[in-house]
């Protein structure tokens, strides 16, 4: 497979995707007008401006940071764990972070401490799991990984139920967090969420050589001069902060740290170098693509954006699944 044809064919489709987006939605707007709305400023039609710039461009551009938040912080962690079956979403780390943005709700904090709250809460729990899961000799347990995972996500999802039962009517917020949600972004959260993701591009820019030490061999890393324990915890912030902010302002969006890395590698390798970078560009197609569906299906409705993530993911995790069993 030509990977350099690949990149071509997506970055098209990126393209396309983008100006689709623009178009689907309850209210029809012309790829004629979109056009003219984005690259002149406006037209004649207040409502369609309003539309393009204040809810269908932010929304686009937050699916597109989301997806390269979720995408990256995917193959990190898989990288970490050194198994395709690590995801963010699935040991836990996504329900943190919305429990920690029902905190700041709950406190009537501004929205910018939703991303804050919701990090410090991913940190906690992803260090409690890291811990717990660890064996005698100092390594990760797998098995007890995703048990540990799952098992602190429910008590938290079960938080979150209480306090959608206690806030009563108005905790329609906390229901679109639990299902993933993307139609509140606004240009201020998107300024916001820039933040952890140049971040990240450059803490991960910055050590890619050390994470693929990691990935051959701990003793090599070692052998490299590298201090294990310390990168792996430092890492694991970094993920941490990106889930947090992205769970905080979008809600919990499943699967696509898990799916994308793994088709990333199965196409063009395994070496981070080539990774990160392509999870992230590839995260935001996924996600920019899952949005647009679930606004396009149906004509009448809004399908929330972690259905359609779980429609791909979940036989994709089924099919990782039995094809570790089928090696071992």
């Amino acid at each position: 497979m030509d990977k350099r044809r690949v990149l071509v064919v997506s970055f098209l489709f990126l393209i396309g995707l983008f100006f689709l987006a623009l178009v689907v939605g309850n209210y029809k707007i012309s790829i004629l007008n979109s056009l003219k709305i984005l690259f002149l400023g406006s037209t004649s039609n207040i409502m369609e401006n309003k539309i393009i710039w204040n809810l269908r461009l932010p929304r686009i551009i937050m699916a597109l940071i989301v997806g390269m938040l979720l995408g990256s912080s995917g193959a990190v962690t898989q990288t970490l764990f050194k198994n395709p079956m690590a995801d963010p979403y699935i040991i836990g780390i996504s329900a943190s972070g919305t429990f920690g943005a029902v905190i700041a709700y709950f406190l009537n904090l501004p929205e910018e401490y939703y991303g804050i709250l919701g990090s410090i809460f991913s940190f906690i729990t992803s260090f409690i799991i890291f811990k717990l899961s660890n064996n005698k000799k100092g390594t990760l347990n797998l098995s007890t990984l995703l048990v540990v995972g799952i098992s602190i996500s429910a008590l938290l999802r079960a938080f979150i139920s209480l306090s959608m039962y206690l806030i009563g009517e108005d905790s329609f917020r906390i229901v679109l967090w639990t299902m993933g949600y993307l139609g509140g972004g606004t240009w201020k959260e998107i300024i916001i969420l820039l933040i952890p993701l140049l971040f990240s591009l450059v803490y991960f820019y910055k050590n890619r050589y050390k994470l693929d030490a990691i990935l051959l061999s701990e003793e090599e890393a070692y052998t490299l001069g590298i201090d294990v324990k310390f990168f792996k915890y430092s890492v694991l912030v970094v993920s941490t902060f990106m889930i947090g902010f992205s769970v905080a302002f979008s809600g919990m969006i499943g699967f696509v740290g898990l799916i994308i890395p793994h088709i990333v590698r199965s196409i063009f390798g395994v070496s981070n170098i080539k990774l990160i970078p392509l999870s992230m560009f590839y995260g935001g197609i996924f996600l920019l693509l899952c949005d647009t569906l679930s606004r396009g299906i149906v004509s009448t409705m809004e399908i929330p954006i972690g259905v359609i993530t779980a429609i791909f993911g979940a036989p994709f995790f089924l099919y990782l699944a039995f094809k570790k069993r089928r090696d071992c």
